[in-house]
């Protein structure tokens, strides 16, 4: 079996064992998806990008201790949102740096369609509008599609913690992408929306 072939476990057992190059398969499959949740959670290429270096270097350090547990997906990313998480804190601790109105966001592929780009800028400028405790989860539950004892177990908090924080990211969610539900509708939401109404966040990120 290639090395391309070869399943994710496959491939850090691999490494493992010394085959130089089944690391590198690992990165060139998930990195773009990797970077894409790096981008979500810390809202600036340049953290992003440094994060998911940073996150890479501990998954090839600590790829013998791999035990299947969980997927690797899911291995790694926990062990990107870690690395996001630890920069999160480290700029709460510093001044902070106004963010520009405008950047870049992810690559654009070939089939998008200028609507789908537009849909997803205005999705990424909603979710910079949460919090970090609650865009995380958000970002891991409703547009990466784990579960929630999945996520709990990934930021190290209680389940509840995290129905709690996407219940309210998801309101204030439901106020500003109100008009994707429904074209004609005002945009506007009532306050009193129903915690944990469903947003519909995953679709448009579909197809990274």
């Amino acid at each position: 079996m290639t090395t391309a072939a070869s399943s994710d476990a496959d491939l850090i057992a691999a490494h493992a064992a010394g085959d130089p190059r089944a690391f590198g398969e690992l990165v060139r499959r998930h990195r773009d998806r990797m970077w894409a949740v790096a981008l979500r959670t810390l809202r600036d290429p340049e953290e992003a990008s440094d994060a998911l270096q940073e996150a890479f270097i501990s998954a090839f350090r600590a790829a013998g201790s791999f035990r299947a547990e969980s997927q690797v997906t899911t291995w790694l990313h926990r062990i990107v949102v870690n690395a996001c998480l630890d920069r999160v804190r480290r700029r709460q601790a510093r001044p902070t740096v106004p963010l520009p109105e405008t950047g870049p966001g992810e690559p654009a592929t070939p089939r998008d369609s200028m609507s789908e780009r537009e849909t997803r800028l205005v999705i990424q400028k909603a979710l910079e509008q949460l919090s970090d405790d609650q865009r995380v989860p958000i970002v891991l539950v409703d547009v990466e599609g784990y579960s929630v004892a999945e996520t709990a177990r990934m930021l190290g908090i209680a389940e509840g913690t995290v129905k709690s924080r996407c219940a309210r990211g998801r309101a204030k969610l439901a106020k500003v992408l109100g008009h994707l539900r429904n074209p004609d509708a005002d945009a506007n939401v009532p306050d009193g929306a129903v915690e944990g109404r469903d947003v519909p966040v995953r679709r448009h990120w579909e197809g990274r």
